[in-house]
């Protein structure tokens, strides 16, 4: 997947937790202003054949 980082507003690096059966992510604050995240919100992972993936959030 070829990025234009003309298009890009932030990268960030983020590591993942697992304990047992549970795994969390952090999302980076930048992303969270970004979205407009608030607690309780959803995203989606979506996941390309090529191994990227796309998280969006999703819209009520």
């Amino acid at each position: 997947m070829k990025i234009e980082l003309d298009d890009v507003r932030c990268i960030k690096d983020t590591a993942m937790t697992i304990i047992g059966s549970r795994r969390r992510v952090t999302v980076p604050s930048e992303v969270v202003e970004i979205l407009d995240l608030k607690n309780g919100d959803k995203i989606r992972w979506i996941v390309f054949d090529d191994g990227n993936i796309q998280i969006r959030k999703v819209n009520k």
